[in-house]
C-alpha cells in the first residue's frame, strides 16, 4: 500500500502529511472521513446485533439505554444525550411506547412536562441486550490492545467535550429551502 506525501503550500498538521492511500477504504488521513466511517461500522454492527429485536434500530435501542441510566429525563433531555433533534426523538418514543418499553409520566416539579421511564419489559430488554451491544462494539475495537481501545474511548471523549458548542443536531445539512432555491438558480442559468 503506497503512501504519497500531499503537496502544499501551508504548514499542514502532521496528521495530513500522508494523504493519498491507494487500494483502502480510507483513502485520507483527515478525521472527518475518519470518524463519518468509523460511525458507518459502528452502527452496521449494533444494527447486526440488534437485528431480529424489538428495538430493531441502533436509535431505539440507545434511547433505551440512555432511559436505563438516567430515568424519569424529559425528551429534550434525551434529544441531547443522543444528539437528535426533538421531532426525531418524540417519534422514537411514540415507536417505544407503542412496543411497551418505555412511558410518559407527569413530572412530580412541573405537571406539564412528561417524564420518561422504561417499563419493566424495557429494563429486561436493556438486561438481555447490553451484553449482545458491548460484544459488538469490542468486535469493533479488537484491532487495537486493551490500553489503545481506553486511550481511543479517553481521547474521544477529550475532543467531543472540547467541541461541545458544535454538537448540534441537523448540523451540516441543508436548510429547509436551500435545496429548492440552488436548483431554481442552476435552472435559471442554464436559460
Amino acid at each position: 500500500m503506497a503512501k504519497r506525501r500531499a503537496k502544499t503550500p501551508w504548514n499542514q498538521p502532521g496528521w495530513l502529511q500522508f494523504t493519498a492511500i491507494e487500494d483502502s477504504i480510507v483513502p485520507h488521513h483527515v478525521p472527518y472521513p475518519l470518524v463519518r466511517r468509523l460511525e458507518q461500522i459502528f452502527a452496521w454492527t449494533a444494527a447486526e446485533a440488534l437485528a431480529g429485536e424489538v428495538t430493531d434500530t441502533p436509535p431505539q435501542y440507545a434511547a433505551v439505554a440512555v432511559l436505563a441510566d438516567f430515568p424519569g429525563i424529559d425528551q429534550r433531555r434525551l434529544a441531547a444525550l443522543m444528539g437528535l433533534d426533538r421531532t426525531n426523538v418524540g417519534q422514537l418514543i411514540d415507536q417505544l411506547e407503542v412496543k411497551g418499553l418505555v412511558e410518559r409520566r407527569i413530572n412530580d416539579s412541573d405537571r406539564r412536562a412528561r417524564a420518561l421511564h422504561l417499563t419493566a419489559e424495557g429494563k429486561a430488554l436493556r438486561r438481555r441486550l447490553r451484553p449482545k451491544i458491548v460484544a459488538a462494539q469490542a468486535r469493533v475495537l479488537a484491532p487495537l490492545a486493551p490500553a489503545e481501545q481506553d486511550m481511543l474511548i479517553d481521547l474521544l471523549i477529550r475532543v467531543v467535550k472540547a467541541n461541545e458548542a458544535n454538537a448540534r443536531p441537523g448540523a451540516g445539512r441543508r436548510k429547509p429551502g436551500a435545496r429548492k432555491s440552488s436548483i431554481e438558480e442552476s435552472s435559471n442559468q442554464s436559460k
